[in-house]
């Protein structure tokens, strides 16, 4: 299967692929940033991710942030510089 060209694609399949989510949002803030470290003329290396999934339940924040982190190590090994990350477990009802 051809994979997505453009990197925000890439990003929410990857996590919903691998936290199946209950909810997510992914915006490409490169505009924010042009002129500073890592950016690149045509965008696509800053994001905010704001992802709310059951598989981070019980887990400390820095273990999230490892775990969002690997499954979207070919993005950063490809020119995604900087990720504002937002993670937690659903709230309990």
């Amino acid at each position: 299967m051809p994979q997505p060209n453009d990197r925000q694609t890439r990003i929410e399949a990857a996590l919903n692929a691998a936290f199946e989510p209950v909810s997510l949002s992914v915006t490409d803030d490169s505009h924010k940033h042009a002129g500073h470290a890592g950016a690149a003329p045509g965008g696509e290396t800053h994001y905010s991710v704001e992802i709310v999934a059951e598989a981070f339940a019980g887990l400390s924040r820095v273990q999230v942030q490892r775990a969002v982190m690997m499954v979207l190590q070919q993005e950063f090994d490809t020119g995604l510089h900087a990720l504002a990350l937002k993670a937690r477990a659903p709230e309990a009802s």
